[in-house]
């Protein structure tokens, strides 16, 4: 791959305008761990083997392993990936930025999930007090009552939210300051949302090589002597990058453009199966994927 790096912002995309192409979406999903330090079994312990105080914590798991709140844990991880998959990080406060033309599929999806978090959380809290009781029996001198809050004040501990909001232009600031600091302000801001699409655009360029990478790695074998094991997803992790590249494509880059048709014209047709039984299709799919690395921009890898 040529030396590039990523976080550098090209020099034509000052002040971008993609508000009329992307939404800010945050995203806020929150599960009660069912955890909590126990101070006095973190003394003991510490006084026990001669340690300092403070050098060792001991955390209790408040249900044990019910399963009912580790259905709502996992679920809850499992969406956060799904809004991962169809957004990019706009800033270090969570905000993410979601192309217009994927907001209804994003949208469907993300209130179907919220829909089958809170079915979970319902199904968890009905489960509450039996599993509270089978706990006290569970942690013996290490149960305390004071640990669990009532089922009302445990209900607002979990919660999916989604919050779309517009994209803001990168001089609009209707503020009553003074020109000098207004235009400080406008400044800032516009430094910002530069980096950012710059950022972003690099993240999906770092997609789309990781992708290519790991199936360039699994096509390199000849025969069954040295067949190398590969899931269905190897190939839909490099074709769900066409679509990639359109979406987040909001500064009309040709390059991103090109490669996106590059992309399409050498996946057409290529199936797992196909690339695990022709000999030919795996040599020549693996060549134009690693002609097509070659092609990428530099990345700071």
């Amino acid at each position: 791959m040529n030396d590039i790096n990523m976080n550098a912002v090209p020099a034509e995309i000052s002040t971008p305008s993609i508000s009329g192409s992307c939404f800010l979406i945050e995203l806020n999903i929150s599960a009660w761990a069912g955890r909590k330090l126990d101070k006095k079994q973190s003394t003991d312990v510490a006084v026990r083997n001669n340690a300092a105080s403070g050098m060792a914590n001991v955390h209790k798991k408040l249900l044990g392993d019910c399963a009912e709140l580790v259905a709502v844990q996992k679920f809850a991880a499992n969406a956060r990936n799904e809004h991962y998959s169809m957004t990019k990080p706009w800033s270090n406060s969570g905000l993410a930025i979601l192309p217009t033309r994927w907001y209804d599929k994003y949208i469907h999806r993300m209130t179907g999930l919220q829909g089958e978090y809170n079915a979970l959380v319902g199904t968890f809290l009905d489960a509450y007090v039996w599993a509270t009781s089978q706990a006290q029996l569970k942690l013996g001198d290490m149960f305390d009552v004071s640990d669990y809050p009532t089922v009302d004040s445990l209900r607002s501990k979990f919660k999916f939210q989604i919050n779309p909001m517009p994209m803001p232009e990168a001089g609009d600031f209707r503020v009553d300051l003074g020109n000098e600091a207004k235009q400080m302000l406008t400044s800032h801001y516009k430094n910002f949302y530069t980096t950012q699409v710059g950022s972003m655009m690099s993240g999906v360029w770092t997609q789309l090589y990781d992708a290519l990478s790991k199936m360039s790695e699994r096509l390199d074998y000849s025969n069954d002597s040295n067949k190398k094991i590969f899931r269905d997803s190897l190939v839909s992790n490099v074709t769900d990058m066409i679509d990639m590249l359109d979406a987040f494509n909001m500064t009309g880059d040709t390059q991103m453009t090109a490669m996106k048709q590059r992309l399409e014209a050498t996946m057409l047709g290529i199936t797992p199966d196909a690339l695990r039984e022709d000999d030919y299709l795996r040599v020549e799919t693996k060549r134009a994927v690693d002609q097509m690395m070659k092609a990428l921009p530099s990345l700071d890898l």
